[in-house]
């Protein structure tokens, strides 16, 4: 396997019932219910009409790396698009899909203007593999830096379809274009913050959109092999560490982190049933080069720049809290490795004919590092001084450290992160001084 090179070079382009004895009381009690009633019926009938009269391609929409379509929220823009299928268009998914190497696969990539998603995309066209991004542009964050991942990929030759992976007629007309022997699957609304002010996305997307994926998956012929984003989050308030792909994973520390320990159970399902062969892989904290503006590294850059203060964190007694820093190169080396080692489903139109592969990998890099340094290392590397507002680790999702023990990604995928902290900042910050220089790329 081909080791991924950078993309920081290319030119920018998470009561009891008591019956009353008066019966007075009791009849005004009930009349006074009748109101509540009425209330819960109407919304009960309000339900009923958005899960069964709503039309499915209403539920279709832009995302950054997930399926998203809260369309009640008056902060979500998006863009209604059903602008799909016809020659012109399958045209372009088949040369976007075609193999161009010898044993080469065809990968249908969920996410791909996400940031993971990118990278893992120009790294298959890269080798030669057929590559088909899907991306559904929401604006999560500013979409421009999406359109700007998109712009890359397609002169990389990689087609990204707009579209929402809940959109289980487009995922099957792709599947009715091209054969794919592969899904990578990062599609999902990512931060562990924001699931406090919008849990329903992540249950849109990270779980309705997940089950999409596999329903369309065990039906095809042939089924393809599978591997998707879980996340190191899934440890939650664990305090053994390095944390192991045997330790218990029951005790989420936020809504975005039980979607995707729903996940990893949903996957063990479809696995079961249907003989998928599925892999999930929890990565531990990623950055670098066309990074998701979210992440600490990214707005401890922009701010530090423009002279506005950063939170740092700390723990209860004025703990230290630390993050299992790991390069987007050495991710994408995972996500390779797991694709090139994913063995075949052993479905046949939705039928298991056999035992399938089932595996979950840690990727990460084996070397907590404390915030603080982090923001040591912007200081040097931007030439500028921070200014630090010290804060209690809110109660929000957040945890204090993670730590990968990767001995099992080590073993079964030749896994080897090779980048410490400071050289991966180094090229992130080269990247982000190159992108934002014009001041034309938006806010973010």
């Amino acid at each position: 396997m081909k080791p991924a090179s950078h993309l920081d070079g290319i030119p920018s382009t998470p009561g009891k019932f008591k019956m009353e004895k008066s019966s007075y009381i009791y009849r005004m009690r009930w009349h006074s219910s009748l109101p509540r009633l009425a209330f819960w019926c109407f919304l009960f009938m309000a339900l009923i009409f958005v899960l069964f009269f709503r039309s499915p391609s209403s539920l279709s929409a832009p995302h950054n790396s997930g399926g998203y379509s809260d369309l009640s929220s008056p902060s979500r823009r998006y863009l209604q698009n059903s602008d799909w299928g016809g020659p012109a268009w399958e045209k372009r998914v088949r040369s976007s899909a075609r193999i161009r190497s010898q044993n080469g696969m065809s990968v249908l990539v969920t996410g791909a203007a996400g940031f993971v998603g990118t990278h893992v995309s120009a790294a298959l066209k890269r080798r030669g593999d057929g590559v088909l991004g899907l991306d559904n542009f929401n604006d999560y964050y500013n979409p421009s830096l999406k359109r700007a991942r998109q712009a890359l990929l397609e002169r990389a030759g990689v087609f990204v379809v707009e579209g929402d992976i809940n959109d289980e007629a487009l995922l099957r007309k792709l599947f009715e274009v091209v054969p794919f022997s592969h899904v990578m699957h990062l599609a999902a609304q990512a931060g562990v913050r924001y699931a406090m002010e919008n849990p329903s996305s992540y249950v849109h997307s990270n779980l309705a959109g997940l089950v999409s994926i596999l329903e369309v998956c065990k039906s095809v012929n042939p089924q393809p092999a599978i591997v998707w984003a879980s996340s190191s989050s899934v440890y939650g308030l664990n305090t053994k560490v390095p944390f192991s792909e045997k330790d218990r994973t029951d005790q989420p520390a936020s809504l975005y982190a039980a979607t995707k320990k729903a996940g990893e159970e949903i996957a063990h399902t479809y696995n079961h049933i249907y003989g998928l062969s599925l892999t999930g892989l929890r990565f531990f904290t990623v950055y670098g080069p066309w990074g998701r503006p979210d992440m600490a590294y990214f707005f401890f850059t922009r701010d530090i720049l423009s002279g506005k203060p950063i939170p740092i964190f700390e723990a209860a007694n004025h703990g230290t809290v630390a993050r299992d820093f790991t390069y987007i190169d050495d991710i994408v080396r995972g996500c390779l490795a797991s694709l090139d080692t994913a063995e075949k489903s052993t479905g046949s139109g939705g039928k298991k004919k056999g035992p399938a592969q089932l595996r979950v990998f840690n990727l990460g890099n084996t070397s907590p590092v404390p915030v603080t340094d982090l923001v040591s290392i912007l200081e040097r590397l931007l030439k500028v001084k921070a200014k630090r507002n010290i804060m209690k680790l809110p109660r929000n999702g957040d945890v204090q450290f993670t730590h990968a023990n990767i001995s099992s990604a080590q073993e079964e995928l030749g896994y080897k992160p090779t980048t410490d902290l400071e050289t991966g900042l180094k090229k992130f910050v080269r990247w982000y001084l190159r992108f934002y220089a014009d001041g034309k790329k938006g806010a973010v």
